[in-house]
């Protein structure tokens, strides 16, 4: 046999595994590819063993690198190229302690990557998803309808009656600057959004600065494309892709005029064509870069920046032409600091903008519109719906106004103004005379009738009824009798007072304060009140200051009371705080606080309820695309004061007609209560009275609308009337429109007073006796030192009554009218008429006007 054929020796240990074992090992599995392994001769066993474990020693050590128990055998599991199995190596294997939770440069780069990966892909996928705004859809807003009580149709106004899309071409390039300059400077380079404005807003916010400059143009526009404005998550995010979209794939230009075709300007305007006729009466193509300047200053806030003023205490005209006038300077240097105008250029425009009366009155003739400025802002308050929103339409408000009513109402006010006013003939006296009047229904608060001036469509857009800043005069003085009969007096212990109690009454009385001392004026001497009269009336009852008028027992008398709970009464019965004079002076009783003929009505509303209050509305029911919303529920009765406080006042102002300043409101021929009111200089005259039905308010007053401060002008002289009163034209209109209103509506009596209250009177007064007046031969040693002396002697001849004075006597020169006061003249203390003192002048203060709420002012005429 060949020696060839001969099998090779086995290793000791025998068998096919030695054989195996002692086989040279291959590449790539126990030793590393490229590298010399001995290998056996043909002669005889292998040269080298292998090492003894071979893989499973090398997976175990493996096995124990992962579990990290040594490192003994890791090096020869890494070197075997066992890795370890976890998708992401997180705490590290690889590292001990602390470094374990370093993460790698790997994983923070890839972390970074895929959270930037899925971004772009979800921005991606929800700019796919939105689609581009409709500028002519977005401009299209509803009309907003509003209807009459008994559910007919008043008026459909807003919406796309005041709105014209006009292109690019139409709206000047100084419109254009004006607005980038101030809302987005970087416009036309950005891509829709800008990440530093929104970084810089939320900085603001967080620092509590200013929380503008977050959106650009783009986005503003697309937010003008939503007919709703709810600030939710998705709106917001929406807002955002659909403006990234229109940055990349629209013209700027386009953009641009959408969004001046879709942005609200004020004064109902919804675009720029309608803001350049509604403020300018012309077209946008016409305007000055002035007045872009301008509108560009009332696109950060309609509300605020429209001197017309807005919705809100903060929103007054005087206010809002303030904030635009700083505005529009603002932009004009912006547009310089930009390099957007020349300095030249804006060295020329130094006067803010003349504007014209508002073509808002298209439909709003008579009365229309001032009734849905009143039930706009009713629902507006009630629901928080913004100018903006309303602007938009889709409205349909039913209101509380009775056609009527209104009708009559408008009858009795121009009829008097008629025959009382002349402009021609006496511009001096004549022009600017105002009338506001309100009615409120007794049993529910509902707002049924009002007068706010001649019309929107007269260019008069103030709403008489509703303005603030008009003292009420003496209509104030029963909340003090109401406080006195409600709290009592320090005089009282407590207890309530009658209205028979008894106060000195005389002209010039000296005042004391709660403590009994006297108030001092602005020269530190003893205040002293004045009435109109110098007629002295000694000491009154409550009943017979109130039936005349007489300022001083109410002076005294409110500081007995206190004048925080006359305050308190007030606000019961439904006057605002912020309209209330904060002053706690003598003035106060006299009526230096401001409330509106809305509020005087619905106030006097609760003394003919016997106590109940029930606040004023204007709106019943209100739906947007067909459905009803909540809120508008007939508010609820609330209990003010006492049914025989309430009760006992009614008495006493139904004696004032009957007997006193009221007089001319008998003609009404059913049972009335009611007070005159009149300021110092005859700056406004009021009536304020009601029925068990019905509670009215009819308010004089004379400013310039046009002025910026409004500030009140004596009505002396007008309708060639020497000095008019609350008992004169106010109770006139009063009683006209009442007897109209109430015409067939059964004749119903007041409840009947039970007696209220202790006697409980100013310090010296005498026992209650009746209800006259108290000449000096009566009472003598009741007058004070500075009482004057009796009446004033009569003259020569006299003179022939007016046709207007209530109380006349043609053989005096002094006759008085509305109780007290003065019919010819309101001078006769110092320099007065034959037979008056002249008291020496720190005896009396001076007296520069009854506004200012000083203890030195505040006389009432009535």
């Amino acid at each position: 046999m060949s020696e060839h054929r001969r099998k090779p020796p086995q290793p000791q240990g025998g068998g096919r595994a030695s054989a195996r074992r002692a086989a040279p090992p291959r590449p790539g599995r126990g030793a590393p590819a490229g590298r010399d392994v001995p290998t056996a001769s043909h002669s005889g066993p292998y040269a080298q063993q292998p090492s003894q474990g071979g893989r499973a020693d090398a997976r175990r050590a493996a096995q124990r690198g992962s579990s990290g128990r040594g490192r003994g055998g890791a090096g020869g599991a890494r070197g075997a190229g066992s890795p370890d199995k976890r998708l992401i190596n997180y705490p590290r294997s690889d590292r001990d302690g602390w470094k374990r939770f370093v993460p790698s440069w790997k994983l923070v780069s890839g972390t970074a990557l895929g959270f930037f990966s899925v971004i772009v892909a979800g921005t991606g996928i929800g700019i796919a998803m939105v689609s581009t705004p409709d500028p002519n859809k977005a401009a299209q807003a509803q009309n907003n309808v509003f209807y009459w009580a008994d559910g007919s149709q008043m008026v459909a106004t807003g919406g796309s009656m005041n709105r014209q899309i006009v292109p690019i071409s139409s709206i000047p390039r100084s419109m254009r600057d004006a607005v980038i300059a101030a809302e987005n400077e970087s416009f036309e380079t950005d891509k829709g959004v800008d990440p530093m404005g929104i970084a810089r807003a939320v900085w603001n916010m967080g620092t509590g600065g200013s929380t503008q400059g977050g959106s650009t143009i783009t986005q503003q526009y697309v937010k003008n494309t939503y007919l709703d404005s709810d600030q939710t998550l998705k709106r917001k995010v929406t807002e955002l892709f659909i403006a990234i979209r229109l940055g990349v794939t629209e013209e700027k230009d386009t953009v641009l005029a959408g969004y001046l075709n879709t942005a609200y300007y004020g004064r109902d305007a919804y675009g720029i064509q309608a803001a350049a006729r509604a403020y300018f009466g012309k077209d946008s193509q016409d305007l000055n870069p002035s007045e872009c300047a301008f509108l560009a200053a009332v696109l950060k806030g309609p509300n605020l920046y429209n001197p017309d003023g807005g919705i809100g205490a903060a929103a007054t005209p005087v206010l809002n032409e303030k904030r635009a006038r700083e505005r529009w300077a603002w932009v004009l240097d912006r547009e310089v600091e930009v390099g957007r105008m020349d300095p030249a250029e804006r060295a020329k425009h130094t006067e803010f903008p003349a504007r014209v009366e508002s073509e808002q009155a298209r439909g709003m003739t008579g009365q229309i519109g001032y009734l849905v400025d009143t039930a706009k802002a009713y629902v507006m308050k009630t629901k928080g719906i913004t100018a903006e929103q309303m602007a938009m339409g889709g409205y349909r408000i039913k209101t509380t106004f009775e056609k009527p009513k209104v009708d009559a109402m408008t009858k009795a006010v121009e009829d008097i103004r008629a025959g009382l006013i002349d402009e021609k003939k006496r511009p001096d006296t004549d022009t600017f005379v105002q009338f506001g009047a309100a009615s409120v229904d007794v049993k529910t608060g509902a707002l049924v009738a009002l007068y706010g001036g001649p019309g929107w469509d007269k260019k008069y857009f103030s709403n008489n009824a509703n303005t603030s800043g008009v003292p009420v005069g003496s209509t104030w003085k029963p909340y003090v009798l109401a406080a006195a009969m409600e709290y009592g007096t320090q005089n009282s212990n407590g207890k309530g007072i009658s209205v028979n109690s008894k106060y000195q009454a005389n002209d010039l009385t000296v005042i004391n304060n709660r403590e009994g001392k006297p108030l001092r004026d602005s020269s530190g001497n003893p205040f002293r009140q004045k009435n109109e009269s110098p007629t002295p009336f000694g000491y009154v009852t409550l009943n017979e200051a109130m039936e005349k008028s007489i300022n001083v027992p109410f002076a005294q008398l409110v500081f007995d009371v206190g004048h925080d709970k006359v305050k308190n009464v007030a606000k019961a019965t439904g006057i605002l705080e912020e309209s209330i004079n904060p002053n706690n002076d003598a003035s106060f009783a006299l009526g230096t606080s401001t409330p509106s003929a809305i509020r005087m009505a619905d106030s006097y509303a609760t003394f003919a309820a016997s106590g109940m209050h029930r606040e004023p509305y204007s709106v019943t029911a209100v739906e947007k695309n067909g459905e009803k919303l909540s809120g508008f529920e007939t508010p609820k009765d609330q209990r003010a004061m006492d049914n025989a406080v309430a009760d006992n006042v009614t008495k006493v102002l139904e004696n004032v007609i009957e007997n006193g300043t009221g007089k001319k409101a008998k003609k009404l021929g059913r049972p009335a209560a009611g007070k005159t009111g009149t300021t110092d200089e005859n700056k406004s005259a009021w009536f304020v009275g009601y029925t068990p039905e019905l509670s009215t308010s009819v308010v004089l007053f004379r400013t310039d609308p046009n002025s910026a401060e409004k500030k009140l002008i004596s009505m002396k002289g007008v309708g060639d009337i020497p000095s008019l009163h609350g008992g004169d034209i106010p109770a006139e209109i009063w009683t006209e429109y009442m007897g109209a209103a109430l015409k067939g509506t059964p004749v119903k009596d007041f409840p009947e007073a039970e007696d209220l209250g202790v006697t409980a009177d100013s310090a010296g007064a005498p026992s209650p006796t009746p209800t006259a007046p108290v000449t000096p031969s009566q009472t003598p040693s009741s007058l004070p030192p500075s009482s004057p002396p009796p009446s004033p002697t009569p003259s020569k001849g006299g003179r022939p009554c007016k046709p207007w004075e209530l109380y006349c006597d043609p053989d005096t020169t002094r006759g008085t009218t509305d109780g007290g006061t003065n019919s010819g003249t309101t001078t006769g203390i110092i320099g007065g008429p034959s037979g008056s003192p002249s008291p020496s002048p720190t005896a009396r203060p001076g007296r520069p006007g009854g506004l200012t709420g000083s203890t030195t002012t505040g006389t009432a005429q009535d």
